[in-house]
């Protein structure tokens, strides 16, 4: 017997299925497609002890489930769903919204939603790199949603081609290959976004450019934490003020941060102070940089680093304390300031 996963699966993707041709027309096009119970296989993971139930589903990539009481909020990690229209307007140049969202959202509450009056709301449990729950900076939950019979939805996602892996934000910690493995089979089965026919007319993301610049963040992250891992009070991401705490109570001394720019203020002395980007407002990192120590940073570029397709990450040394609006980074000179790893390359990036 079908279970719910796989019976909604395979109606979902009856249509590209359906497509391939007879072997007599010897057609490449579509390309030969895995079947549903191999694409489910790809994307097994243990069984969820603790199921919560799924309440709404606002898209590909953030869904609402009852959790303990109460309407949490999640937002999956390491995939990124196309943007639905928003009144002709662009999140941004790397963000536009286009048609194929609109499916990838519909793919996604036909999975969860119930079909039928007769038919319950589907019950999912969640997966959290290192077991350690974390949210962003909009207080969503950060996690992997998982089905009943164990399916990482996550995966699912990329292995069906309705997200690239998402690695903006660093490599998964849980499944980085099986991504890569997943997103490598849905690219040569050419699947939802990998369908050249996908968005076509419309707009649509320029994905070898995005995941070139993804790869260049998640090059600087990954060696960031085996610094952090090997020495965890003197290798701090701004993004994490509970480590920032806690490094300041082990006793201070210089650390390293992993920093992006937030914003930057002129002073009326001609100084700047630059706000690195955190996952708490009222506890963000403040950098001062006298006047005449602001020409020594340009060959840094460090204005160029809040781009898009730029290397956005900094590594920024200094004695950490506490201000009267968060942390200040004090005794940062130039020679302090340095790029934590390398601009965007080109070519393929699904290696």
């Amino acid at each position: 017997m079908l279970t719910r996963t796989a019976l909604t699966l395979l109606l979902l993707a009856a249509p590209l299925h359906a497509a391939t041709p007879a072997p007599q027309q010897k057609s490449s096009w579509p390309p030969p497609r895995a079947s549903v119970s191999d694409a489910l296989r790809d994307c097994q993971v243990e069984k969820p002890t603790k199921l919560f139930t799924v309440d709404r589903v606002v898209d590909g990539d953030t869904i609402y489930i009852q959790r303990n009481g109460e309407r949490e909020k999640l937002r999956l990690l390491s995939v990124d769903t196309e943007e639905k229209y928003m009144g002709g307007k662009d999140i941004s140049a790397s963000k536009p919204s286009t048609r194929f969202a609109e499916q990838s959202t519909g793919w996604a509450k036909g999975f969860f939603l119930p079909r039928s009056p007769n038919e319950g709301p589907a019950k999912v449990g969640l997966r959290f790199p290192g077991g350690e729950e974390a949210r962003d900076i909009y207080g969503r939950l950060l996690c992997h949603v998982v089905t009943k019979e164990g399916i990482d939805f996550n995966l699912l996602l990329v292995r069906m081609g309705h997200s690239p892996y998402f690695n903006k934000y660093g490599n998964s910690r849980l499944d980085h290959e099986r991504f890569l493995e997943a997103q490598r089979k849905a690219m040569a089965e050419k699947l939802g976004i990998w369908d050249s026919k996908t968005n076509e007319g419309g707009k649509r993301r320029d994905y070898p450019r995005l995941m070139a610049w993804w790869t260049a963040r998640a090059t600087s992250i990954d060696d960031f934490r085996a610094r952090s891992t090997a020495s965890p009070k003197r290798f701090v991401a701004c993004d994490d003020p509970d480590r920032l705490d806690a490094a300041l109570e082990a006793g201070g001394g210089d650390v390293t941060l992993l920093a992006s720019v937030d914003r930057f203020f002129d002073e009326d002395d001609g100084s700047w102070t630059i706000l690195l980007r955190s996952g708490d407002r009222k506890r963000a990192v403040r950098v001062g940089v006298p006047a005449s120590g602001r020409a020594a940073l340009e060959a840094l570029d460090l204005p160029g680093t809040k781009n898009e397709f730029r290397q956005n990450y900094l590594l920024v040394t200094g004695q950490l304390t506490r201000g009267p609006r968060g942390f200040r980074l004090e005794g940062v000179g130039a020679s302090d300031w340095r790029r934590a790893g390398p601009e965007p390359a080109t070519g393929d990036q699904n290696r």
